[in-house]
């Protein structure tokens, strides 16, 4: 089925909070979606942020972040445990999260206890993780313990009221999650032999990608890489868990640095910059046939059905990347902004698509709004553009998405900046940049956004949608 969609992050809603949340503003933004036919919302990670702000390096790979917890429902009594029914719904939810949750909960307690210090640097016995240590802690801190549970809870109960929502408007919500955990992180901390990492904490190995489009030097984004002979021992446990978990939460998840499922490339620990790694294999096969059978078992799939998952297979690409792509019959993505280099064969181009099983974006959170990328063309490239259209260019943002509407891509997205015809300071990351990033917000209400959602889901019935 071919389908529409907007992208922007929950974070970005406004509201009365600091940042977005679960609340109102997020029911009327699925409500406008619904009411216009724009069948599809997707989301950046809902996991904690790093001390950046990002989502991408966050300290729980199954957390939800606290910053998004909607106060006004909270305060009406929406998460408290009321009754003896939430007490038991409270109760049966700990034990199916008991893989991450005691964890993350110890991890939150103890950050907070040594003054957000890095695990490493905690007391051997804790940082070690010894079992009187932990029995200790469970003890002492089990008012925070708890508190830290319920309010993981709270959000569950939020996030799952807004999926009701989005499915009584016929709107799917798409999530992303980050292929890598942060170094500090109750991952790493829980399950150090998985990782790259010392008996005491420090980085092996880290990842990253080579020098791209984006960086001369590479990105490095000092995260531990897996000891994938570990995964393989343990039967990918962590992995199912962890995957499991996020399609509880979303429709559909994209799956971010796809590509490292086949092959990641691998830093040493201590590198300034990411140019002298090496690529390494990874078990891609096997760990998403076991996931595929982990879903059937759980019902979250019919026989012969595909992985509800988004191939992200930007960067480097080989044919072994594309092979475990389309092995699984995962749909992979097109960025219009890169497709007007002047080649006739560029893969991003409309005309070049082969076949329908894909994800076209004007531009992603880790691209220029399409207004900034315009504004930073030279003439040539805004000429080849237009002769690609058709026609003069005097809303970018429009004419972009209307391409990508009018593809042969089962599904197109575009930012809402781009609905909108902002400029780079809408930008919601740059990458290879520590600061500046993920601040974005919308500051205006979402009743005022009719027009724009309402135009874009025209154009979309028009472009069969």
């Amino acid at each position: 089925m071919r389908q529409a969609g907007v992208l922007l992050h929950v974070t970005a809603l406004p509201g009365p909070q600091q940042c977005g949340s679960f609340g109102q503003e997020a029911h009327d933004w699925i409500s406008l979606l619904g009411r216009h036919g724009v069948k599809v919302w997707q989301v950046l990670p809902l996991a904690p942020v790093d001390g950046t702000g990002s989502p991408y390096s966050s300290p729980s790979g199954s957390a939800l972040n606290p910053a998004l917890l909607d106060g006004t429902s909270l305060a009406s009594g929406g998460g408290s445990l009321h009754t003896e029914a939430d007490q038991q719904d409270f109760a049966r939810w700990q034990r199916r999260q008991r893989h991450w949750l005691q964890d993350h909960c110890r991890f939150v307690v103890l950050k907070q206890l040594h003054n957000g210090a890095p695990w490493w640097q905690w007391p051997p016995e804790l940082a070690q993780r010894r079992r009187r240590a932990l029995r200790q802690l469970d003890q002492q801190q089990a008012g925070a313990l708890h508190s830290e549970a319920l309010l993981q809870w709270q959000l569950q109960r939020q996030w799952q009221a807004l999926r009701r929502h989005a499915s009584a408007n016929g709107v799917q919500i798409v999530g992303d999650l980050p292929f890598y955990v942060a170094h500090d992180s109750a991952d790493v901390w829980s399950h150090p032999a998985l990782f790259s990492v010392t008996a005491g904490g420090r980085l092996l190995q880290q990842s990253g990608v080579p020098p791209d489009y984006f960086s001369h030097t590479g990105q490095l984004w000092g995260t531990p890489v897996y000891r994938w002979h570990h995964h393989w021992l343990t039967g990918f446990g962590w992995w199912i868990a962890r995957l499991l978990r996020q399609l509880e939460l979303y429709d559909l998840l994209r799956l971010d640095h796809f590509r490292a499922l086949q092959a990641f490339w691998c830093v040493p620990g201590e590198a300034p910059t990411a140019e002298n790694g090496l690529w390494r294999l990874s078990p891609g096969w096997p760990l998403l046939g076991l996931l595929w059978q982990a879903c059937l078992r759980r019902g979250l799939l019919l026989p012969g059905a595909r992985l509800p998952l988004i191939a992200e297979d930007l960067g480097v690409m080989t044919r072994g990347v594309e092979w475990l792509r389309d092995g699984f019959g995962l749909p992979g993505m097109k960025i219009l902004q890169f497709a007007f280099d002047g080649e006739a064969d560029n893969p991003y181009l409309p005309a070049n698509f082969k076949g329908r099983h894909w994800v076209v974006y004007t531009g992603t959170h880790d691209n220029a709004t399409t207004l900034g990328w315009w504004n930073q063309l030279d003439g040539e490239s805004r000429q080849r553009i237009e002769q690609t259209l058709g026609c003069a260019v005097t809303a970018p943002g429009w004419q972009l998405s209307e391409l990508a509407l009018n593809s042969s891509a089962d599904l197109a997205v575009v930012p809402l900046q781009d609905l909108l015809e902002l400029g780079d300071e809408a930008r919601f990351n740059t990458p290879g940049t520590a600061s500046g990033n993920w601040s974005w917000r919308l500051r205006q209400p979402i009743a005022s956004l009719e027009g724009p959602i309402k135009g874009y889901g025209e154009l979309a019935a028009r472009g069969k949608r």
